[in-house]
């Protein structure tokens, strides 16, 4: 086993250690992905079986070659909150509002059908015609960006108990650094399993350090049960005796925009993973096929109630340090997320995991996604001689991180209100100036796999 070129076929390591890496791949995108719904009150149950099935339909549409995982996005949090916010009871907690959240739901399935418009515009003029504008100083530098700006949450979770944090980095660096074999290749699950432990006997020695409300909800939650409800999917809005049109529309006008963000922020994923791989997914599978995946798996999702589709940064993370490249991999932990949506118990085992916990490993996981950016950069050879490139790169990364940190760029679209991500300005300014500024001294080819990616 030649780990250091990377590892395409994993059946070479045997089932039962397939089965562990894709646990860990699961374990790599839980943390984020059960965030999603706690912020707008949407079942996990049904975010993690949907997350599975959504994997899947990628997998399938990109005739399984992207090892991609899909979780659920953050991009469209503002889009359900404007929709359905969060109730307020007398005690100041809030509880989801069951009555809206289908409306927020249409919005979010008509936008992943905008994904499917625009696979249709790139299988129509060729991914070459598109491609010309995300050279390496494009998506090298927008990489970059993708770890930085996701290490600010890595910092906060690591900040409600930094020796449970530290536990866990610690883990991660030994294994991945000293390890033989097996150990080598799944640090993150490790890192996770040793901090969690960690923290749970200190939790039995009396010292305060995961959550009693979850550890209790934990110890309440039943074995087995359904992922969702009728009544919060599509269906069950469409089947109630009144179903109010006006704010059909007003969802489906506030959330759509958002997909002109998240699928640019796609883009910079597939980008992602075709340099963690060396494989240029852009090409084959195309860069329509991706697309076309990502926004049937969201508009699938949101049918049943579920939230929004997107690549996973966390399971790039995961690919860059494992190096184990095999889509399989993914797709096993896309079957255990399906079959474990339908446990309640397991949901609340790992919503219990302590913040410091998911903070510690994502801090790894991110800081890799900004190490493959920079690789995508030196391998391309970028000239940073050249005051264009320079131009480039600054300008992305001081938007990406700038309006990260000082908030979205909103403006008005006649009735409605368009918010844009530090990324999502980031990518566009960057694409733009490479299209403008003159003395462009890269050519995309598609005969040269990973390049321009």
């Amino acid at each position: 086993m030649n780990q250091s070129q990377g590892i395409y076929d994993a059946r070479q390591l045997g089932t039962p250690k397939m089965f562990v890496l894709g646990a860990q791949h699961m374990f790599a995108m839980f943390g984020a992905t059960v965030l999603v719904p706690a912020l707008t009150g949407l079942s996990v149950s049904a975010t993690l079986l949907f997350a599975g099935l959504g994997t899947l339909l990628f997998h399938f549409l990109t005739k399984w070659k992207v090892p991609a995982f899909l979780g659920s996005s953050f991009a469209f949090v503002g889009g359900y909150q404007a929709v359905a916010p969060m109730l307020a009871g007398e005690d100041g907690s809030l509880t989801s509002n069951t009555e809206l959240l289908p409306y927020a739901c249409f919005g979010v399935a008509l936008a992943g059908l905008l994904y499917v418009v625009l696979s249709a515009l790139f299988q129509v003029f060729g991914t070459k015609a598109v491609m010309r504008y995300f050279p390496p100083i494009v998506t090298g530098p927008i990489i970059i960006c993708i770890g930085l700006t996701l290490s600010s949450t890595a910092i906060t979770n690591c900040r409600s108990n930094w020796a449970i944090a530290l536990i866990a980095i610690a883990v991660v660096v030994v294994c991945n650094i000293w390890g033989r074999g097996m150990v080598k290749i799944i640090p993150i699950l490790l890192g996770v399993v040793g901090s969690y432990a960690a923290a749970a006997l200190c939790q039995a020695a009396g010292m305060e350090v995961m959550d009693p409300v979850k550890v209790q909800a934990l110890l309440d939650a039943p074995w087995i049960g359904l992922p969702f409800r009728f009544e919060d999917t599509l269906f069950g809005l469409f089947a109630r005796p009144e179903v109010d049109t006006g704010l059909l529309v007003t969802a489906a006008v506030t959330i759509m925009p958002l997909a002109l963000a998240t699928m640019v922020e796609h883009i910079g994923g597939i980008c992602a993973i075709s340099s963690t791989c060396e494989r240029n997914y852009l090409r084959d599978p195309g860069l329509h096929r991706t697309l076309l995946g990502d926004g049937l798996a969201t508009s699938l999702a949101a049918l049943f109630g579920a939230p929004a589709n997107t690549t996973y940064g966390e399971n790039t993370g995961v690919l860059a340090l494992s190096r184990v490249y095999d889509p399989k991999v993914i797709r096993i932990a896309a079957c255990l997320a399906i079959l474990l949506s339908f446990s309640p118990k397991f949901a609340a085992l790992v919503s219990a995991m302590p913040t410091a916990t998911m903070g510690g490993v994502s801090m790894v996981l991110y800081g890799m996604i900004a190490a493959v950016g920079i690789r995508n950069i030196v391998e391309n050879q970028v000239d940073f001689t050249n005051s264009r490139n320079v131009i480039i790169a600054a300008i992305i990364m001081v938007l990406a991180i700038g309006v990260n940190y000082s908030g979205a760029v909103t403006f008005a679209l006649g009735p409605v209100e368009v918010s844009l991500s530090g990324m999502a300005v980031a990518a566009i300014a960057g694409i733009a100036l490479n299209a403008v500024l003159p003395g462009k001294d890269y050519e995309f080819t598609e005969e040269q796999p990973g390049e321009g990616a």
